[in-house]
């Protein structure tokens, strides 16, 4: 018996049984009272999870059953169609029969046995002995054609990772000018009837962060262009992957010296909260703290680097549990409540806090430009093209305080 046939028996046995349970159990209501049966034992509730569970055995078989019966059928076609493909090409060996004759067909295999290299036994052999001719082989046949799938792995870079924290604007012109408040002298108190008014003071400054250019350019002829029709695509894509990578590391370290941009850990007036004999934990809790209360924010993300945050997420308990999840778990990639952004673009041993959502802004100017030109150099006569692409930004923070390092993680 197969195995098929072996399951159809069960299938019919299991669904007579769970048939006649359900014919005993029907009630004049036409609803089911499965305490009528003696097949069934437990409380009503055990008896109802019962049926539920042979219910769940049919249902499994008949899947088995389904599956048996598709690969049986597949199966069957195939060796169907091999009989008919053998019969067509079956070849006429030479032999002493006349041409109305059909010749035996003989397998590789038998055709090696009844050669004369092998009636030999173990005498040497040449070449003649054998029956076959010249080898139907990739040096004699056809060479193997193999098509590109049209995938392009990429290089292994640093991904994009913390240009989306920075809340984004526009502008028109050639900086960003904004008015910042630098003197903020309150004398409001009580005053008696007929009293003095305490005299306060505001003033305000200026202040303007330049809108700087991000560029590159490709040089590629005028055949990769026509002859591949993947490589326009390609080239504009890794162009614009190529800018923003760069913007997104000039967000965090720029150096602020002309045309760099300056990135958040070189702007004046950052605070910094040093690790000292704090655990990092501990450390970017009080830099969360100096962001509230000296800077008047709220942390909205701590930026690390991957390596420094691996130390984090290990830290364990005297017993050896994880702190910050399971080693079977994710884990939440927060610390203090506040998410964590993982970049290998910040400065190792540094962690950063800072409010991004209200005191900070990448504004663009223009956004990506890719341009394609044979004027450049000599371009026009060796049949070369230049494709540039820039971006022009401007990164803005206006309120240095509510940003903090963590150094000596």
């Amino acid at each position: 018996m197969t195995k098929l046939e072996r399951l159809r028996d069960e299938l019919k046995v299991k669904s007579g049984r769970l048939a006649g349970i359900f014919e005993k159990c029907k009630t004049s209501e036409g609803d089911y009272d499965f305490m009528k049966t003696g097949e069934l034992e437990g409380t009503p509730k055990d008896r109802v999870e019962k049926v539920r569970e042979l219910n769940a055995e049919l249902n499994g078989l008949g899947t088995q059953i389904t599956e048996l019966e598709e690969k049986q059928k597949l199966d069957d076609e195939i060796k169907k169609r091999n009989q008919e493909v053998v019969k067509q090409n079956r070849p006429e060996l030479p032999g002493k029969s006349t041409p109305a004759e059909k010749q035996e067909y003989k397998s590789f295999g038998q055709r090696f046995i009844e050669s004369k290299a092998f009636q030999k036994k173990g005498e040497v052999a040449t070449l003649e002995d054998f029956e076959f001719k010249t080898l139907m082989s990739t040096t004699a046949g056809w060479a193997p054609e193999s098509t590109r799938t049209g995938k392009v792995v990429d290089d292994a870079q640093r991904p994009v990772q913390v240009t989306e924290i920075f809340p984004s604007g526009n502008t028109g012109q050639a900086a960003v000018v904004y008015m910042e408040e630098t003197t903020f002298t309150s004398n409001a108190a009580e005053a008696a009837e007929a009293g003095s008014y305490g005299e306060s003071a505001l003033a305000l400054t200026e202040r303007s962060s330049t809108v700087r250019k991000i560029a590159t350019f490709l040089p590629v002829t005028d055949e990769q262009l026509e002859d591949e029709a993947q490589v326009s695509g390609y080239i504009d894509r890794r162009l614009r992957f190529m800018l923003m990578q760069r913007l997104d590391g000039q967000l965090l370290t720029g150096n602020g010296v002309a045309p760099n941009l300056t990135g958040v850990l070189n702007v004046s007036g950052v605070q910094t909260q040093a690790k000292g004999g704090d655990t990092v934990p501990d450390a970017v809790y009080k830099a969360m703290d100096l962001v509230r209360v000296t800077g008047r924010a709220t942390p909205t993300y701590c930026v690390f680097h991957p390596n420094d945050w691996q130390a984090i997420r290990l830290l364990k308990t005297t017993t050896g549990a994880y702190v910050w999840g399971a080693p079977m778990d994710s884990g939440v990639q927060r610390i203090w409540g506040v998410p964590v952004v993982l970049s290998d673009a910040i400065t190792e041993n540094t962690g950063l806090v800072g409010d991004f959502a209200m005191h900070s802004e990448l504004v663009t100017r223009r956004g990506i430009d890719v341009q394609i030109s044979n004027s450049h150099s000599t371009y026009f006569v060796e049949g070369k093209q230049a494709i540039r692409a820039d971006i022009r930004v401007a990164l803005v923070i206006y309120r240095p305080e509510a940003f903090c390092t963590v150094t000596g993680i």
